[in-house]
Parts: C-alpha cells; sequence; structure tokens
C-alpha cells in the first residue's frame, strides 16, 4: 500500500513551482491554487517520461489556445527565465501556434512574449535587444517547386500522401504554406513541432486533425507511445479532462493501427 505525506507533497510543490516558474509559489489559499502546487505540480511536472522542453511546449500552446492570458504571461517568463526555451526559439513557437490556433490569438500571444522580455530584462537590469527585421525566405520563389516541396514535407511528416491542389484550402494553405514553408523552417525541430501541433488540434477538438497527427507523431517515432500518452496527461491539467478524453481514445487507437502496420510490413 502506497501512503502519501501531504505535508510532504505540499512543500515538493511549492519548491516545484519556484524551479519550474522562476517565482515563489504561491500561498494554497484556495481549492485551485491548492490542488496547482498538490497536483499539476508535485504530480504532473515531477514526472519524467518527458522533459521539462516537452511540457513547456504542451503547456504554452493549451494556455496560448485557451486564451488564459495570465496563466500563458507566467509560462512564458518561465520559460525564458530558466532557460528551457530561447526567446528566437519562443518566436518560433508562436507562428507555429498562429498556424493552429489562429493569426488572432497568436498576436496575443506575442505581445504577452514582448512584455515578458521586457520584465526579464528589466529584472537582470539589461537592455531588450532592438528588433530586427526578419529575413526573407529561402523557400524557392518558384511557385511550383514550393509546392513541390509542400507536398514531399506533407507526405514526410503526415505519413499519407499530400493531398491533391484543385482546392485553395489545399493549394494555397497546406501545401503553399503550412508545409511548403512553416515545418521546413529550422527554428523548430519535427519533434519540438508536434508537442506544439498536437495541444493546438486538441484544443480545437478537430477530429481529423487530431488523429492525423497523433498517428504520424507515433508512426514516425517522433514521439513515442509512452511519450504520448504521457503529452495527453499534460494536456488534461491544462485543457481539461473532457478534451484529453478524446485524445487519449484517439492515441490508443492510432498506436493499434501503427503496431498493425509495423507488425504486416
Amino acid at each position: 500500500m502506497t501512503v502519501i505525506d501531504y505535508q510532504a507533497r505540499r512543500q515538493r510543490g511549492a519548491e516545484l513551482y519556484a524551479e519550474i516558474m522562476g517565482r515563489e509559489a504561491p500561498a494554497a489559499t484556495s481549492p485551485r491554487s491548492a490542488a496547482l502546487l498538490d497536483f499539476v505540480f508535485a504530480e504532473i511536472w515531477s514526472r519524467d517520461t518527458i522533459g521539462r522542453r516537452e511540457r513547456r511546449l504542451i503547456t504554452l500552446a493549451c494556455a496560448g489556445g485557451a486564451d488564459g492570458h495570465e496563466t500563458l504571461a507566467d509560462h512564458v517568463y518561465a520559460a525564458l527565465a530558466t532557460g528551457d526555451l530561447s526567446y528566437e526559439e519562443m518566436q518560433e513557437v508562436i507562428l507555429h501556434f498562429a498556424v493552429y490556433c489562429g493569426w488572432a490569438k497568436a498576436e496575443s500571444f506575442e505581445r504577452i512574449l514582448e512584455e515578458q522580455w521586457a520584465v526579464l530584462h528589466a529584472e537582470r537590469g539589461t537592455t531588450v535587444p532592438a528588433p530586427g527585421n526578419e529575413p526573407l525566405t529561402t523557400i524557392p520563389a518558384d511557385q511550383e517547386l514550393r509546392k513541390q516541396g509542400g507536398e514531399q514535407e506533407f507526405a514526410d511528416v503526415n505519413w499519407v500522401p499530400a493531398p491533391p491542389r484543385d482546392v485553395p484550402y489545399y493549394d494555397a494553405g497546406i501545401l503553399n504554406y503550412v508545409f511548403g514553408d512553416l515545418w521546413k523552417r529550422p527554428g523548430l525541430s519535427r519533434r519540438d513541432r508536434r508537442w506544439v501541433t498536437i495541444p493546438c488540434v486538441g484544443l480545437d477538438d478537430s477530429v481529423g486533425p487530431i488523429q492525423s497527427h497523433v498517428y504520424s507523431a507515433l508512426r514516425s517515432g517522433d514521439i513515442s507511445f509512452d511519450e504520448m500518452r504521457e503529452l495527453v496527461l499534460h494536456f488534461a491539467a491544462y485543457s481539461g479532462w473532457p478534451k484529453a478524453s478524446f485524445l487519449q481514445q484517439t492515441v490508443d487507437a492510432m498506436y493499434a493501427r501503427v503496431l498493425e502496420e509495423t507488425s504486416s510490413g
């Protein structure tokens, strides 16, 4: 029988909060704030199946997608303050987030990044670097070559053939930009992009994209089955158990599909 020392758990949660968030833990003055320490930090963030970087990416996507601006600000600050994500990586996360949750939400996310970046520099007594102009894309200017590249990237990422070009959504959107440009950008690895994409589509209750991205992450080996199950647990804490329920069902179904394909192939 496992016996939990609840006082020790509370202390562990407070210590982990301070380590992960870069600030002193809040007082446990309500059921929510107590569970934040006792469960979310002491029992979820402490798990070792996935690393802190992966948990950062899941949390940022969940908070941004839910318009949880205060929570998002706290986690943006924490990721920067601890060095888990650089400012440049955070900008790339926001761009990827924009594609999967929309530019309107991403605009708020970017504003919060700039605010927290300024707070961190003020605390450290340093000057915020002046922003520079973004370089032009290195993607081929020849639109046929760009779309051909998008078709190949789509197949590589999703493990299914690219869709036809006879619909603007696929032609101008999916093939031309999402896979013709975004997924090819070097600012984040493909594995990093998986950790942002799956929470985003999970938040949107997008059945097709949820199934597609869970399957392809497992089939490619970018995320293992155990890591994917851990993703669902962390996602549940920040996006709720009802949404995580479907995500978990999808993980089980897609893992069974992968096992069948790999065992028969």
